[in-house]
């Protein structure tokens, strides 16, 4: 783990994020804010292009909680049977549509505590909600933003919750509605788990990362008889 950076290094990297992308988008697709919850909820364990997948022709047919009700458990199971753990999710879409329906008038809340009462959704999907939706700087941290946020020092902490609130203390303010989204895209494309792509970092003079990798040092090409490559 990384220690916390500097102030400056952090107002730096996100001027940089800002330069690269001013207005970060989730890839989730939705055409609500309860298609939002839906989808957020679908994609624990699964990929985002699946979930898009999946929702495509759902979305189409039961974009409020009452038309998921009228499409039942067992019509929801065959939209999403190709993500991880459908009929869970399946069960708790169906029971968070029926308390939207019976104690929110079929409208999602705006509250984070309303939000995490619902089946199947936890505090970093509500967070993903209230950002996305209602453009509240709420910080989701999921796998991604837990190993960049460690491993280059914007955000350390032990735990979801420690990281959450490091990017809540550290991250300057006018970068805070967007730092959720910034450090997601650049955790699934840039310092990805395995082989982090640090030649291509846009932060990699400030990340104090001990293991970066390098760019590959080109194979000579062999001489051929009586060629001379010196």
């Amino acid at each position: 783990m990384a220690k916390q950076l500097p102030y400056r290094a952090m107002h730096e990297i996100f001027t940089r994020f800002h330069a690269a992308a001013a207005e970060p988008k989730g890839e989730l697709n939705h055409v609500n804010a309860y298609t939002l919850v839906v989808a957020v909820a679908l994609s624990a364990q699964a990929t985002d292009a699946g979930v898009n997948k999946a929702t495509e022709t759902l979305f189409q047919i039961a974009d409020t909680p009452e038309k998921m009700l009228d499409l039942g458990e067992e019509g929801l199971i065959e939209h999403i049977k190709t993500i991880g753990l459908y009929r869970n999710k399946a069960k708790n879409v169906i029971k968070l549509s029926r308390i939207l329906v019976e104690e929110y008038g079929g409208v999602v809340p705006s509250s984070r505590a309303a939000l995490q009462s619902l089946p199947g959704v936890g505090r970093k999907t509500a967070n993903v909600v209230l950002n996305m939706w209602w453009h509240y700087p709420a910080q989701a941290v999921d796998t991604h933003i837990f190993r960049v946020g460690n491993r280059t020092g914007i955000a350390p902490g032990k735990d979801v919750d420690a990281v959450e609130r490091a990017i809540e203390d550290n991250v300057p303010a006018e970068f805070q509605l967007h730092a959720h989204h910034w450090l997601i895209l650049h955790g699934r494309y840039t310092c990805v788990a395995r082989k982090p792509k640090c030649p291509a970092c846009l932060i990699r003079d400030l990340c104090p990362f001990e293991d970066k990798t390098v760019e590959p040092t080109p194979k000579r090409p062999r001489a051929k008889k009586g060629q001379d490559l010196t």
